[in-house]
């Protein structure tokens, strides 16, 4: 086990700060922690740990990707989530489809969901104070047409993985489009559990967010999909362009949509991890207060610390502006990864974590 690199009292917060924004930051924990292993496992994002094969994919590298390409692709996944196909748009990432949407939709008072994802606000742009953006408690989604024109949640949520059911969105959806609003609905961890998805309900003011890369454990492939009413759709793909998505994107995402065997499969065992990461993490004195099979939420009053020992051993988990008590863990991707975290977590009891 790594030794634990000082942190002056005090010091905490900084060092934290650079991590709070969003996963991912293997760089900055780097420059941060230098005596750290070199071998990081990155454990801050959500994203799956067990990425769906790619296959050979150099012929979809040499040539742009056609139109029919991409139309069967937009096809696949509209059968994956039970939409219609008119309705959903490959995009570059789900990221990028917010800041589009939120140059395309009407200037109307804003509600979002928090604690959740940063994006979710970013896609206002400066618009942010104009508009009134205001932050909206998971419980108020159903009353919340009175006092905005948007609303933008996500759900499962980020990073606490309440739900909210699908009725309500519907009744929701129903009360915004007596002002003319519109709901917003972010489902990036939907495809474990899919059950709350309102992805096929074909809502004429809901608009839906489906990431590829989360559960498919494929994150820098960059694809997600938008699923709107078809004039929504229209104007994305206009803004888009000819080519938005790459050929190898578009080649491995067709085939993994159709892949149900695998699907199946891919959900057991992430069940069966977050089971497991559950049971490392309350041996290891940790209270766990929320999550999805692809992360898992920790409520600690040592939060700082709990980052810092992990991260001293060379792995990064996720901490939060919005709570500083909170800290989110994804999931190891192998028995080394899983025994690295309990000798992180557990460091005065060594031995093997089955």
């Amino acid at each position: 086990m790594s030794a634990l690199v000082p942190v002056a009292a005090g010091d905490a917060s900084d060092v934290m700060a650079v991590f709070r924004h969003h996963g991912g930051r293997i760089d900055a924990a780097r420059a941060v922690f230098p005596k750290a292993p070199g071998d990081w496992i990155d454990l801050s994002t959500g994203i799956c740990p067990y990425a769906y094969p790619t296959g050979k994919i150099a012929g979809s590298l040499r040539a742009l990707p056609s139109p029919a390409a991409l139309a069967a692709l937009e096809a696949a996944a509209a059968r994956f989530f039970g939409a219609s196909a008119n309705r959903v748009v490959a995009v570059p990432g789900t990221d990028l489809a917010l800041r589009l949407l939120g140059s395309m939709l009407p200037k109307m008072p804003v509600g979002v969901v928090g604690p959740g994802y940063g994006g979710h606000i970013a896609m206002w742009n400066r618009d942010v104070a104009t508009i009134g953006v205001a932050a909206l408690e998971l419980s108020a989604v159903d009353t919340c047409a009175q006092d905005h024109g948007i609303v933008i949640l996500a759900n499962p949520n980020n990073p606490d993985g309440n739900t909210v059911a699908a009725s309500t969105l519907r009744s929701a959806a129903t009360a915004l489009a007596a002002r003319h609003g519109w709901l917003i609905v972010d489902e990036a961890f939907a495809d474990v559990r899919p059950a709350n998805s309102v992805a096929a309900a074909a809502l004429e003011n809901t608009i839906v967010l489906r990431s590829f890369g989360k559960f498919f454990g494929l994150a820098g492939l960059r694809l997600g999909f938008v699923i709107a009413p078809p004039f929504i759709a229209a104007g994305l793909r206009q803004q888009l362009g000819d080519w938005p998505i790459s050929g190898p994107s578009i080649a491995v995402a067709t085939k993994a949509y159709t892949d149900t065997l695998w699907h199946d499969r891919q959900r057991l065992r992430l069940t069966r991890a977050a089971v497991r990461l559950d049971r490392l993490l309350v041996a290891g004195g940790l209270s766990v207060v929320g999550g999805t099979d692809l992360f898992r939420l920790v409520h600690t009053d040592d939060a700082a610390r709990v980052f810092e020992r992990l991260a001293s051993a060379g792995i990064l988990v996720r901490p939060f502006a919005s709570d500083n008590r909170r800290v989110r863990f994804g999931l190891p991707a192998g028995q080394q990864q899983w025994q690295r975290l309990r000798d992180a977590i557990i460091p005065d009891t060594p031995g093997e974590f089955a």
